[in-house]
């Protein structure tokens, strides 16, 4: 079951307005989150999946987050929607 929550990018979660990403007409995206998405496109359009896993690692880990925790979220990543292709 896909979670709607988290950004179908980079796997962070998505529930407050404040870290959601925006549409070009400037309202909240429902799908990818302020790092990833601005004004209707990717702040990186040119990124790689696996970039994307090793940027999350990494800056999960300068937080100090739990290593399961850490597994978890990278391994959601190429299942979410906008590396399906």
């Amino acid at each position: 079951m896909e979670n709607k929550n988290i950004c179908q990018s980079c796997s962070m979660p998505i529930a407050l307005d404040h870290v959601k990403g925006s549409e070009k007409d400037g309202t909240k995206s429902t799908n990818y989150c302020i790092y990833c998405y601005e004004n209707g496109a990717f702040k990186d359009p040119q990124i790689t999946l696996g970039q994307m896993i090793s940027s999350v690692e990494k800056q999960m880990e300068k937080m100090n987050l739990p290593g399961k925790l850490i597994e978890a979220s990278i391994s959601k990543i190429p299942k979410l929607n906008r590396w399906r292709i």
